[in-house]
């Protein structure tokens, strides 16, 4: 007999104390033993999971009026700007705003767990001064209890998958996919795999709008799709909103990634009602058969190359492959409080302590994720690539390279291999080092960690590497390290003066 349940016979079950919920990785468990059709039968809920990094984090709060009133114009949270764009004494503070004495260390955040977790903050905030708001200035102290409103609104959560990340270039990166050293000595991701509430309906068919979800230890609700929703390539994301004040601090932390910023780690959980075999199938969804790609963040373009395609499987096993090379991987999702959310709110199903809702509108399934417009495209390495250069080879004598620094006027040249791969790079001020100290050979002098470009890499992020390493000029290598041109501080320079307006940098 086809199964067909709805969500109000699944919450009379539920009042009743007969109801029986599963977590994700159970139901995939139960459907490859018995099948979907006996797991809908007899699984009335899947409850899911995924605590991870959430940036597009952040929560409305109303301070009430002080005495005289007072219409914020800036308003900072242990020194946490927040937003004030919007009421007298109304704040949205992000959870990726830094502080500004303690900068990407602690940031809103470090600040919305602090509320949570019941301490006091210090309000500092300045006004124009009016009629009717007369006060300029005031500093106090307040507390989760002393707000009228603590709302969270997360414009972007629960990303239903997300692309791995690696970095192939010659230096450590820092990025909100975490550090990624150099040569792609290691990879990182996101997502909770076959516990992540999305891919159990990824079509969409019980999430949606005014769904009932748990939400930071508390009750929350979709609001609707998050922002970049991009259902069509598996990356659909929500956006969620739920009181402060049921939140509790184990399921909600602030965080700063390394050289990058801060953050909030965000515990979601959604239940999905297993209404008929259709359903129950798609909620046995294994980590084998979710895929994800590995990019490239060694290019910093916005669309970067694909390396590998892996599934979460492969990624949690701690070790891919790319390009016949065995990569370590690491999560930045903790998958133990995936389930630790999931169980939790199976616990509340269980109690009678929480109902499912019957979403009023449904998420888009297409949905078309367009980049930023832009008057003018930022130009490449290739468009101001030095294709005459002079390169010497790694046994040639200290003599041999102070010759072709004469002859070419140059003072930057690569050490190549007779394959021309990059060994090393000379330059003028070594030569007359190397003089002073009476070396011989260019191979004691040469610096063999060279910072290089890429053709496709665009100009100001050239000009970044120059200001950071103190260089003027820098090989280009292809795929294989072959030097294929130079770029230098005066190629760049010629571009300044016909007046980009893109590159505003120093150099």
């Amino acid at each position: 007999m086809k199964v067909e349940k709805s969500i109000e016979e699944i919450n009379e079950r539920i009042r009743e104390g007969s109801v029986c919920v599963v977590t994700a990785d159970e139901m995939s468990e139960l459907v490859e033993e018995k099948g979907a059709e006996e797991a809908a039968r007899e699984v009335d809920v899947v409850t899911t999971g995924t605590f991870g990094a959430m940036c597009s984090s952040g929560v409305f709060l109303n301070f009430g009026h002080s005495d005289p009133p007072i219409k914020m114009h800036r308003v900072w949270l242990n020194e946490v700007e927040a937003y004030t764009g919007i009421a007298a004494v109304d704040a949205y503070l992000g959870a990726a705003q830094p502080s500004e004495d303690r900068g990407i260390e602690y940031g809103g955040g470090h600040v919305i767990e602090d509320l949570v977790a019941g301490k006091t903050v210090e309000l500092r905030a300045i006004g124009f001064g009016t009629d009717c708001y007369p006060r300029k200035e005031i500093e106090t102290e307040i507390s989760l209890d002393d707000l009228n409103t603590a709302k969270m609104l997360n414009p972007r959560n629960a990303y239903q998958r997300y692309s791995a990340a690696t970095n192939s270039s010659d230096r450590t990166l820092y990025t909100y996919m975490g550090t990624l050293l150099p040569d792609m000595r290691n990879a990182t991701f996101c997502g909770a795999g076959s516990l992540s509430p999305l891919f159990n309906d990824p079509d969409f068919e019980t999430i949606g709008v005014g769904t009932r979800i748990f939400l930071c230890g508390g009750e929350g609700f979709i609001v609707g799709e998050g922002t970049q929703h991009d259902p069509a390539n598996n990356k659909a994301t929500l956006m969620v909103c739920g009181d402060l004040r049921g939140m509790r601090k184990e399921f909600l932390r602030g965080a700063t990634f390394y050289g990058y910023g801060a953050t909030l780690y965000v515990g979601i959980g959604i239940p999905i009602p297993v209404l008929n075999e259709r359903i129950a199938a798609k909620t046995g969804i294994k980590d084998e058969e979710i895929m994800t790609e590995v990019l490239d963040y060694g290019v910093p373009r916005r669309d970067r190359p694909v390396l590998a395609n892996v599934s979460y499987a492969e990624l949690k096993s701690g070790r891919i492959e790319i390009a016949g090379k065995e990569v370590k991987t690491s999560p930045l999702s903790s998958f133990y409080m995936a389930k630790k959310v999931a169980t939790e709110l199976k616990r509340w199903i269980e109690r009678g302590e929480f109902f499912l809702t019957k979403p009023v509108k449904r998420l888009r399934r297409e949905a078309v994720l367009k980049p930023m417009p832009q008057k003018e495209e930022i130009p490449l390495v290739k468009d101001v690539l030095r294709k005459t250069f002079a390169t010497i080879g790694g046994d040639a004598s200290i003599e041999d390279a102070a010759k072709l620094i004469f002859q070419t006027g140059t003072t930057h040249i690569p050490v190549v291999t007779k394959e021309r791969k990059l060994q090393g790079i000379v330059t003028a001020w070594d030569i007359a080092k190397a003089v002073a100290k009476k070396h011989r050979k260019l191979a004691e002098i040469m610096t063999r960690k060279v910072i290089t470009a890429r053709m496709d890499e665009p100009i100001d992020a050239v000009v970044r590497k120059m200001e950071r390493h103190n260089i003027s000029a820098l090989p280009v290598v292809d795929a294989e390290r072959k030097v294929i041109g130079m770029v230098t501080s005066d190629d760049i320079s010629k571009l300044l003066k016909k007046g980009r307006k893109w590159l505003r940098l120093r150099i």
